[in-house]
């Protein structure tokens, strides 16, 4: 455990000091050629007025003359940010800027950080709708639950881009993605298993909702939070009716043994535990893994400190464990379905995303595993060919739901996406060999 804490110390330590560096991760760089004043003339003013008169003829056209149709907003008040709280949004900059770095190298898509100065739910939606014409879609990010809740069903129902709650469907996704080829190592069946939702926020109430439209049976799935098991008799119900309707919903229709008591209640006999509560270790103990049923999963997913540290897991017999952190097997992180999302449903010109689209996007990337173990259950970060393959599975769906503005095969998605990718790729690895990119500091560039 000492090992695994001087490791996150190491890399708190060379965040600040790149990022004091570098000065930013991101930069807005032109795409077209000038090769001399007289360009200006086409790109901008006399000869722009003429793309402005075809986009008001129709605001659909702005996708195919402009850069919406490759451009994502991350909006964000910083009041949930990572492991870390309500840090306002000039502190949630840092972490915009992270997620932009990995929305353009692994997806090909350009998103511009927005941390935004809000006090109430409606104003983050105003804002929202206010900034709709510059982009093809918004990632939300770092909301505080409920209001992350209410945020992304607004705009689900007013927009007409996708708007997609990075920690609430994200999180779900690569958890589903995870669950399917675990469960496939252990021989169980979606239908017949328990599952333990430890933890009530946005990622755990989101991933109720995709595990059920997966196959998954609301009554196998237990919700246990701080005040212990979910349940339609207990004591704060009608304060959640008021408050927290989404949670108050999942509260009617799981936990069908109507369970009650806390987490030894919840573990006891479950196949899975998916757990989005506070970082540990020690939030998981070793003696409710041993009363779960044969070949425990056990995905402790806090950040950066698990809530068991994946040595700990095994050795109370977990059969496969997953984290957040990339330095451990079985990373289960955004990262992995968020880049192939906003690829997919910006080739599709997109008007929203859904469960079902969400459900492909997780088969698509468990199925990329062909022989899944205990130790790799998902792919890394580093196999980029999953992104496009993604992509494609969420384009070709959008468009079977009727939710996009431009239809194909997946075959066709797929090369779009690959191309797109491959060339943003080829340009970057360009930038690094000439030194465009400054090197790391304290290294040599080869």
């Amino acid at each position: 455990m000492l090992d695994e804490e001087a490791r996150t110390e190491g890399f708190n330590e060379m965040a600040l000091k790149f990022s004091e560096y570098y000065k930013g991760k991101i930069q807005i760089f032109p795409k077209v050629p000038v090769r001399s004043l007289e360009d200006f003339s086409f790109w901008y003013t006399p000869g722009v007025a003429a793309v402005s008169r075809k986009i008001a003829e129709n605001a659909d056209n702005s996708f195919e003359y402009t850069g919406r149709w490759n451009s994502i907003g991350i909006l964000t008040d910083g009041t949930r940010v990572l492991g870390l709280g309500n840090v306002g949004p000039e502190a949630a900059m840092a972490v915009m800027e992270g997620k932009s770095l990995i929305f353009n190298v692994l997806g090909a898509v350009n998103a511009v950080p927005i941390p935004i100065r809000v006090r109430t739910r409606d104003e983050f939606v105003s804002v929202a709708r206010a900034l709709e014409p510059a982009f093809g879609g918004f990632n939300l990010e770092d909301i505080e639950s409920p209001k992350c809740f209410f945020i992304l069903e607004e705009l689900q129902k007013s927009l007409s881009i996708p708007a997609w709650h990075d920690d609430q469907l994200g999180t779900a996704s690569i958890t589903l993605a995870g669950l399917i080829n675990s469960l496939r190592i252990v021989g169980k069946k979606h239908e017949d298993t328990t599952v333990v939702l430890f933890g009530s926020g946005a990622a755990n109430i989101a991933t109720a909702h995709l595990l059920m439209a997966a196959g998954f049976r609301g009554e196998n799935i237990i919700i246990c939070d701080s005040k212990g098991i979910l349940h339609p008799e207990r004591e704060d119900m009608d304060q959640l009716m008021l408050n927290n309707p989404w949670k108050y919903r999942l509260a009617m229709i799981t936990n069908g043994e109507r369970r009650k008591g806390g987490p030894e209640e919840a573990f006891r006999g479950a196949d899975v535990v998916v757990s989005a509560a506070k970082q540990g270790p020690g939030t998981i103990k070793k003696e409710w893994i041993r009363s779960m049923d044969r070949d425990p999963i056990i995905f402790a997913l806090a950040n950066p400190i698990p809530e068991i540290w994946p040595s700990e897991a095994r050795e109370a017999g977990a059969r496969i464990v997953a984290t957040g952190r990339g330095d451990f097997p079985n990373q289960i992180n955004n990262s992995l379905i968020f880049p192939g999302v906003f690829r997919g449903v910006l080739d599709a010109r997109a008007k929203g995303v859904n469960f079902k689209v969400m459900v492909a996007a997780s088969y698509e990337l468990a199925d990329y595993v062909k022989e899944p173990t205990e130790e790799k259950i998902v792919p890394t970060m580093e196999e980029w060919e999953i992104y496009p393959r993604v992509a494609s599975a969420v384009a070709y769906e959008t468009a079977s739901q009727g939710l996009a503005r431009r239809s194909g095969s997946k075959e066709h998605f797929l090369k779009v996406a690959t191309e797109m990718i491959e060339n943003n790729r080829r340009v970057y690895e360009r930038m690094l060999s000439e030194g465009l990119i400054k090197p790391l500091p304290g290294t040599v560039r080869k």
